[in-house]
């Protein structure tokens, strides 16, 4: 059984298209993740699920089931624009979303104690919102979305705003929740959150899907034809050897993509005495280098939105 089905959906606002044609399938029990570039389509699509937008062509069957009103009950949902009201006390607020989508006071208000102690927040629930930081409105939101533990939870950016620690504890959340049996959606165009929790993928561009499935199998796709370097030294000549493709170089590190059939060996002979090499790996692209193989480098110039 699937979480979620799209069939051909496509959204138009005017003479722009938005999302064109769009199918895939989630499996129940997995993690999911809505890529692509500012632009691409990913809270168009989102909003399409949650029935906040409606598409202009296709169809949308969450749990098996047409989405409509009654049934976002049964979603978590964070949107990308977030929704606090910042002169209420955290704690009056959380109880009074929570009863909003149905939960009970009495079943409200321990989970509510429960999750603030977890994440780190229990003594600002007397403060008001206001009082809070960006991160730690991100974390009473994330709280919000996730505290009826529904079967299915889309999380539009969920990592924004968050240092190191706290992504890590999102992450791990997240990770319980799959344990459980639950089905999460995420939006992100930051690829490391994506490779370190994701069973599948959907990467979008300009409004269509560029690539979908398995993300182990699109890395496998892809080949062991990737050599991770780190390094001291001027690194700018490495572009230029005849064994490179491409070259996205950190400064200190490199994914160096080499031609089919090329010996990584001669690149080490090449590198050797020209820049002192602290670890040489040959393995398979990360999903920063496809992402960026698919959608091209100028992505990030566009800032209309996802």
């Amino acid at each position: 059984m699937n979480a979620l089905e799209i069939e051909n959906v496509s959204k138009r606002f005017g003479d722009f298209c938005a999302v064109r044609n769009l199918s895939f399938r989630i499996p129940r029990g997995t993690i999911y993740g809505l890529l692509g570039p500012n632009g691409a389509g990913k809270t168009t699509t989102i909003r399409m699920v949650m029935n906040i937008l409606i598409p202009d062509d296709g169809g949308i069957k969450v749990l098996d089931r047409r989405m409509d009103e009654a049934m976002k009950a049964h979603v978590g949902y964070l949107p990308e624009d977030r929704g606090l009201y910042p002169k209420m006390k955290v704690g009056e607020m959380m109880l009074f979303l929570a009863e909003i989508k149905g939960m009970t006071k009495v079943k409200a208000k321990p989970a509510i104690d429960r999750w603030l102690e977890r994440l780190d927040l229990g003594e600002w629930r007397g403060k008001k919102v206001e009082a809070l930081s960006k991160g730690m409105q991100q974390k009473i939101q994330f709280i919000v979305t996730v505290l009826h533990e529904q079967d299915l939870i889309i999380l539009d950016e969920p990592f924004a705003g968050l240092d190191p620690l706290n992504v890590k504890l999102i992450k791990d959340i997240m990770l319980e929740f799959k344990d459980k049996g639950k089905t999460i959606i995420f939006s992100t165009h930051r690829m490391e959150q994506v490779e370190m929790i994701c069973d599948n993928i959907c990467l979008l561009n300009k409004a269509r899907m560029v690539l979908e499935g398995s993300l182990q199998e699109i890395k496998k796709r892809y080949g062991k034809n990737t050599v991770v370097l780190d390094y001291e030294g001027d690194g700018g000549f490495v572009k230029d050897l005849p064994e490179v493709v491409k070259v996205d170089d950190y400064g200190r590190s490199m994914e160096i993509k080499l031609r089919d059939k090329a010996d990584p060996q001669s690149l080490l002979r090449s590198l050797v005495g020209r820049v002192r090499v602290h670890r040489f790996e040959i393995q398979e692209p990360s999903l920063n280098a496809i992402f960026i193989d698919n959608v091209g480098v100028d992505h990030e110039k566009d800032t209309s939105g996802h």
